[in-house]
């Protein structure tokens, strides 16, 4: 087994022909890039929330297996919904493992078990990462698209909503001034 992924070579074009009765909005280069920006994303998400979800071990193990499956929901539903928009606008989605594993901003899970607070500082970490991205790509999104940016706010919500969930497992009150 090697230590690095080969991404594969696109199979064909990231853009598709107008048929039919298609008339609608065509995206541009720039949004289609960023929309599949936030798709690889979701998708690894989906992945290391699933890894987790397997490994984990430890205090609130009920808790946090439970909660690990409503990010992974978040995830799936949500990578879908970009692929989606995506295909609405004449863009075609990349979801392929070498693809998904070369281009993804999220952080390797670790292999075998995971001790419950490891896991929600790993878990924390890769919704973090998934939002950054979508915060990152926010503005131009907008520019370009504002309902697909509107998909982000919705999706952005649900994930720091989680991620707040989540560390507040292993966070200590704040001092009183």
């Amino acid at each position: 087994m090697t230590d690095t992924i080969k991404a594969p070579q696109p199979a064909g074009d990231t853009a598709t022909r107008r048929e039919n009765a298609e008339k609608g909005f065509v995206a541009p280069r720039e949004l289609r890039d960023d929309l599949q920006k936030v798709l690889v994303d979701l998708i690894a998400l989906h992945m290391v929330g699933k890894q987790a979800h397997w490994n984990i071990v430890g205090p609130n193990f009920r808790d946090l297996h439970l909660n690990l499956d409503e990010v992974v929901d978040i995830a799936r539903d949500s990578s879908d919904d970009v692929a989606e928009r995506m295909r609405a606008l004449h863009a075609t989605p990349d979801g392929r493992p070498g693809v998904v594993a070369a281009d993804t901003t999220l952080p390797e899970m670790p292999q075998g078990e995971v001790l419950t607070t490891d896991a929600i500082d790993l878990i924390v970490r890769a919704i973090e990462a998934t939002t950054g991205t979508m915060r990152e790509v926010h503005d131009a999104v907008d520019a370009a698209d504002p309902t697909s940016a509107d998909i982000l706010h919705g999706i952005i919500e649900k994930l720091e909503q989680q991620s707040w969930f989540i560390s507040a497992e292993t966070r200590t009150p704040a001092e009183a001034k």
